[in-house]
């Protein structure tokens, strides 16, 4: 069985490699998502079932064919990330209100917060199972990177101090509440592969620099996609007074302008009551047409081309050419 990959690679035999690894991992998060209990076994399996890119597997396995991604634990691993992702949106969507994911009804949607949240726990739990017969420094690494998914969520739901540049503090929390998971994605891959420990540092950081730029450029889509083809309501995060780059852009523009100025008026509408659809839809259209977005899908490239150049100790070949396009790939979607 091979599955399609959400990354094109030119290289056949690396491309055919990874859509049966691929596959094996779908086959682990199923399993990983079956319980005797009807109600956990549903809930668990609804984003599962819903799809998505399983961008974070795909990073684990294609860092580990830089030793011998025909390991076992490889797979493990992969599912171990992905899993760990899957019950972060959970709990996500809960604090964000969401009403859609991957065009589904979010789970508090369906089974209501208490349920979403609990089948997030689960998730997290049977990713803690499989990662402990990965060893004492898997444990450790998934440890570090569950409390720094939860740091970056406590300072996002809190915001900056007083003495915080909100734009810097904004980037910590990106660092933490997602490029941290893609980061240990890529760790995982070389590590269970067998890979020196410079080439394990080299792809951590490449995972940790691009994670960054993924959500930057998630940011820009949140405004300017469809969301019939994202699965996402768009305006979502400025329904609910989530921070993202360009709101913050504005706002620290608009503090330098006077009065009556194209960028306070924006604000306003920031600001406003956003509960309507049709409230919303012009704020988002305020926004989308704001240089702002500019400016973040600009900084989101610029993160993708740093992140390439950490990969410059690798060996020339076609698992550097994918992680390269691994890279462009994330933020083209944002261009």
């Amino acid at each position: 069985m091979t599955t399609a990959l959400a990354l094109p690679l030119h290289d056949d035999a690396l491309a055919e490699r990874l859509s049966g690894r691929v596959a094996l991992v779908e086959e682990l998060l199923r399993d990983a998502v079956t319980y005797a209990d009807p109600i956990a076994h549903d809930a668990s399996r609804h984003l599962v079932d819903a799809g998505g890119k399983r961008l974070r597997p795909l990073l684990t396995l294609l860092t580990a064919e830089l030793g011998d991604g025909n390991r076992r634990e490889v797979i493990d691993a992969a599912a171990v990330v992905e899993l760990t992702h899957l019950a972060t949106l959970y709990h996500d969507d809960v604090m964000d209100s969401a009403p859609l994911r991957r065009g589904a009804p979010s789970a508090h949607e369906v089974w209501g917060n208490s349920v979403a949240i609990l089948t997030g726990d689960l998730l997290f739990a049977r990713a803690s199972s499989i990662v402990s017969g990965l060893g004492p420094e898997a444990v450790r690494i998934q440890a570090q990177t569950f409390e720094r998914l939860c740091l970056g969520q406590l300072h996002e739901t809190v915001g900056p101090r007083p003495d915080e540049d909100p734009v810097e503090h904004y980037l910590q929390v990106l660092a933490d509440k997602t490029a941290s998971l893609i980061a240990t994605s890529a760790r995982f891959g070389a590590m269970f592969a067998g890979c020196r420990p410079d080439v394990v540092r080299t792809v951590t950081q490449f995972g940790e620099i691009v994670g960054v730029a993924f959500q930057l450029a998630d940011d820009v889509i949140d405004l300017t996609s469809d969301g019939s083809v994202t699965g996402k309501t768009p305006g979502t995060d400025l329904r609910e007074g989530v921070p993202t780059m360009p709101a913050l852009l504005l706002r620290s523009r608009a503090a330098q302008t006077p009065a009556g100025s194209r960028d306070r008026d924006v604000v306003a509408l920031l600001d406003s009551d956003l509960t309507a659809d049709a409230d919303l839809a012009v704020a988002v259209e305020a926004l989308r047409e704001h240089e702002v977005v500019t400016l973040t899908r600009r900084r989101a490239v610029e993160l993708a081309r740093q992140a390439v150049t950490e990969l410059g100790p690798l060996p020339a070949g076609p698992v550097k050419d994918a992680l390269v396009a691994f890279a462009d790939a994330l933020v083209d979607r944002a261009s």
